[in-house]
């Protein structure tokens, strides 16, 4: 059977992510083919949001920081290519790489691609850093034109 709905994998360089993403080959992408295309999303930083700064010698800042982003997206995608392969999904999963605010980049990707769910992993953050931080799952779950699915990293009983 052939995929007929799409799925919106949301991908950063964190151990909550690539935990999910392991977590959501095993579940939805087994031995027979899945009901999902896969499309993984990786959202760059833009280089001005880490760079609060301005001034002589900001344009050289800014381009080293850029190469900074694009090298850590590239390890981050080979790096789920990699998952995907030694989950028997060498071909059939796109990558899509993005800069903006994460939030708004997913609900668009959503759109975009008329995905039928987005998954992503938790942070774990609580409820005084995503107070701060803002939360992308919180966001998204409110603001994505379909489902949403947070991936919790157990924690490790002590």
């Amino acid at each position: 059977m052939a995929a007929t709905q799409t799925m919106i994998f949301a991908l950063d360089d964190t151990d909550h992510s690539f935990y999910a993403l392991e977590w959501t080959l095993d579940h939805f992408f087994g031995a027979s083919n899945s009901l999902f295309k896969l499309i993984i999303v990786h959202v760059k930083t833009t280089p001005t949001s880490v760079v609060g700064l301005a001034g002589p010698g900001t344009s050289d800042v800014l381009v080293v920081v850029e190469n900074d982003i694009k090298k850590t997206a590239q390890r981050v995608c080979e790096k789920a290519k990699q998952l995907c392969e030694s989950k028997g999904m060498s071909n059939g999963v796109e990558f899509d790489v993005a800069e903006g605010d994460a939030r708004n980049v997913l609900c668009d990707a959503v759109d975009k691609h008329h995905a039928t769910i987005l998954v992503m992993g938790s942070h774990g953050y609580g409820a005084f850093k995503r107070a701060v931080l803002g939360s992308v799952s919180d966001y998204c779950s409110h603001h994505a034109r379909c489902s949403v699915m947070i991936v919790k990293k157990p924690k490790a009983k002590n």
